[in-house]
């Protein structure tokens, strides 16, 4: 395995506090190379997006070490966890689009965390992924005037329009047809390829596992498989 740009090692996590607690995720040990495209799979309440939003700084870590990017998580202050924030790509089945911006708009605002920059850049490059994404001719729609599918694609060229380091994503393909879906899964590895971007996905898609570069399954909060995907058979190294 490539160095990891995410390791993992005997994380715990719960929700709520005292009798009330109840603990989502157990031991979790995972260590993800830089330019990989890695899924989480396993049925609902097992703990895949939990994993996710503690990875990606979402939620605090409270307990083991969670390594992002060569920074510590455990413990880790609001403005570091902001600091490496703008460093990721977050993409949600809820896609978050401004109802009054257009899609070229929508996708610029990817860019504006990251301080001024030349609108003419920033909007050749919304029209770029906009263009690989299908939706070169609706640049300038309102979300109203798009499909739900069409307002997902212009969430996933948003997330990629500041070339992330990583990219987290939480069933960003549900609301797309084969065609589609296919389209915005190959776009990730094609920037993992190139620009070494990582990806972490959550999916229940069957379409898309050819794609991965290595499958971990979780149940009951617990990892219970991890091996690697079609893409790549090569053994994983794990953290111990």
């Amino acid at each position: 395995m490539t160095e990891p740009v995410i390791t993992v090692r005997h994380l715990d996590h719960f929700f709520g506090e005292g009798e009330a607690s109840k603990q989502a995720l157990f031991d979790v040990n995972l260590a993800v190379g830089r330019g990989s495209l890695t899924i989480l799979m396993g049925p609902s309440g097992s703990g895949k997006t939990t994993l996710l939003t503690l990875m990606g700084c979402l939620r605090e870590v409270g307990s083991g070490s969670v390594m992002l990017l060569e920074h510590e998580l455990c413990g880790a202050d609001e403005a570091l966890r902001v600091d490496l924030r703008r460093r990721l790509g977050f993409v949600f089945q809820a896609h978050n689009l401004h109802d009054s911006l257009t899609a070229r708009q929508n996708v610029m605002m990817g860019l504006q965390v990251h301080g001024r920059g030349d609108p003419a850049r920033h909007a050749r490059a919304a029209d770029h992924l906009l263009g690989l994404l299908g939706l070169g001719e609706r640049l300038h729609y309102l979300p109203g005037n798009l499909s739900g599918g069409q307002k997902q694609r212009v969430a996933i060229a948003r997330a990629l329009v500041s070339n992330p380091n990583i990219i987290f994503a939480d069933e960003p393909t549900a609301a797309l047809d084969k065609v589609s879906g296919m389209a915005a899964v190959q776009l990730f590895k094609e920037l993992g390829r190139t620009r070494g971007t990582t990806t972490v996905m959550v999916t229940h898609d069957p379409r898309i596992l050819d794609l991965a570069d290595r499958i971990v399954t979780l149940e009951d909060g617990r990892i219970v498989r991890d091996h690697p995907g079609p893409a790549r058979n090569e053994p994983l190294a794990a953290p111990v």
